[in-house]
């Protein structure tokens, strides 16, 4: 099977031996011209300088015998035959054969020389049925000082002596044509095998990925540029495979734990209903537990499903709206009035005086107030405070929500909005959550295209997100 590169150096082989046979011929035919009108050119001169020397003698010039002599001289110097017609077109004298040939005799038709003496000069066709080959011929009318006819002149050469000039430059031009094709081919071998390297250590290297080596990496450093910049996305692509990879073991073990813990937890409390184990009287109060695991569950997975929609589909437009962001976080914050006066929290509100409108989806920022509120209620220490504030910042809203309590160490920072983390690794110190509620805030701020960050220091612990204002 041939490879795609192999197709292409083929196909620009074909177009380059194409290209170099129109050449070949757009070439001969250009030369052929050039050399035919060069040879004309040399015609007319021999012709023009054979009348000049015409000129010399007074007519009857047909029996001079020096005439004679000096333009066989004429002829053998220009290498060209040059004949002698009388006015009415027949050949008196040959200048290569002065004691006669066979050409003397012979005519033009009458209309041949009637355009000679209009001033036609090229006349191959006449002349060539006068030698009876191939020739290239021109004609010069003879005009006595009184502007009666007295002659013609017919120079001519073979138009093979061009034509074998012609074939000599082309067979020139194809040998070097077909050596310029041999050592492309002789070099292709290297050439590909240079160039294909690469590619084949990248197909290679996905092969191992398709097999389930993500850890797999191609070389860098190329001279070629296209393959340097495709070598180093295969590797960029490799990296975060192995990021996805190592995410989804991590996310399933977690789910695995989260689920496994109630899951436990309801079936022995079952069990030991069933089998007795539990009294019958205390079944009301088991019953209780196994109706929280189960809500605990349902919370779990509904959580999932909401923050794997929000991420696939986005916030409908019918649910993005202008809102007072002041009058939600308030609302969200009495949903927690309960549990704030249990601990006996001091809460600390900082909000403008006359509201600030936000564009977003209310119910889903609503969340987020919860999400976070309820994760501040949970971390602070008994009669801490508990902190609300709300500003303005040119085009955006700032939220922040804090609280006091134990400082989240700085490894933790950058994973508090992972899915399932919790700064707890045995999870048995926070049985009320799910490891989500963090990472739905942040699901739901960057769907909104804004940003949402922590910071712990000093045992003050803040969420800030940004929302646009209005």
């Amino acid at each position: 099977m041939k490879t795609t590169f192999r197709r292409q150096i083929t196909l620009i082989l074909c177009v380059l031996s194409i290209s170099l046979l129109m050449i070949g011929i757009f070439f001969r035919m250009f030369l052929n011209r050039s050399l035919y009108k060069e040879q004309v050119a040399d015609l007319q001169n021999t012709a023009d300088s054979a009348a000049v020397l015409m000129d010399a003698y007074s007519n009857p010039f047909l029996y001079s015998w020096d005439l004679r002599m000096n333009l066989a001289v004429a002829a053998a110097s220009s290498g060209n035959d040059i004949l002698l017609c009388t006015e009415d077109g027949q050949v008196w004298l040959c200048a290569k054969h002065v004691q006669g040939c066979e050409h003397i005799g012979q005519s033009l038709s009458y209309g041949t020389v009637h355009r000679i003496f209009q001033g036609t000069t090229e006349v191959s066709t006449a002349v060539s049925r006068i030698y009876g080959d191939q020739r290239i011929a021109v004609a010069q009318p003879l005009v006595n000082s009184f502007g009666q006819r007295s002659g013609i002149l017919l120079v001519s050469v073979e138009s093979n002596n061009a034509m074998d000039l012609s074939a000599k430059a082309l067979r020139i031009f194809v040998v070097s044509a077909l050596t310029v094709l041999l050592v492309i081919v002789l070099a292709i071998p290297f050439l590909t095998r240079r160039e294909t390297k690469p590619i084949q250590a990248l197909a290679a290297a996905a092969r191992g990925i398709a097999h389930g080596d993500l850890a797999i990496r191609v070389p860098t450093g190329h001279t070629n540029e296209e393959i340097e910049e495709l070598s180093v996305a295969f590797n960029n692509m490799a990296v975060s495979l192995q990021n996805v990879e190592t995410v989804r073991q991590e996310f399933v073990a977690n789910v695995s734990h989260e689920l496994k813990t109630p899951m436990t937890t309801i079936s022995g409390y079952l069990d030991g209903m069933l089998d007795g184990t539990i009294p019958t009287e205390k079944h009301p109060y088991y019953m209780e537990l196994v109706s929280t695991e189960v809500r605990r569950l349902s919370r779990l997975v509904r959580n999932m499903l909401d923050v794997s929609r929000l991420r696939d589909q986005g916030i409908p437009p019918e649910k993005m709206g202008e809102f007072d962001i002041c009058e939600t976080a308030g609302q969200a914050l009495l949903s927690f009035e309960q549990r704030i006066n249990r601990k006996e929290l001091s809460v600390d509100i900082s909000m403008p005086d006359l509201g600030l409108s936000v564009y977003g989806a209310n119910d889903l920022i609503t969340q987020v107030l919860y999400n976070l509120i309820d994760n501040a209620v949970k971390f602070v220490e008994q009669e801490g405070t508990l902190s609300i504030r709300i500003t303005r910042q040119g085009p955006r809203a700032i939220v922040t929500v804090g609280n006091t309590g134990p400082t989240i160490p700085a490894a933790e920072l950058p994973l508090v909005f992972d899915r399932f983390h919790k700064t707890d690794k045995s999870r048995s110190t926070d049985r009320d959550g799910a490891g989500l509620g963090l990472y739905i805030v942040k699901t739901i701020i960057l769907a909104h295209g804004q940003d949402v960050y922590v910071s712990s220091r000093e045992g003050k612990t803040e969420f800030t997100f940004t929302l646009r204002a209005l």
